[in-house]
């Protein structure tokens, strides 16, 4: 998957913070959401999303980086 979404320029979303590690030691060319919030739901994560939604956009746009955490 990692190889896959940086081929296709694609993020992954995720609270699993094994892709938070792995985003510090691969970097480029995956690019990470990581939700950085304990036991949550999907409308949690949801919202999340929706607040910081500037934020998440401009991470999309931002070709150097590789990691956006999110709280």
């Amino acid at each position: 998957m990692w190889r896959f979404t940086g081929a296709k320029g694609f993020a992954i979303v995720s609270k699993d913070s094994d892709f938070g590690q792995r985003s510090f030691l691969r970097g480029h060319p995956s690019r990470l959401s990581w939700i950085r919030r304990g036991n949550c739901s999907t409308d949690d994560v949801e919202a999340i999303l929706r607040v910081r939604r500037r934020e998440v956009e401009a991470f999309g746009e931002d070709v150097a980086a590789a990691l956006l955490a999110l709280e």
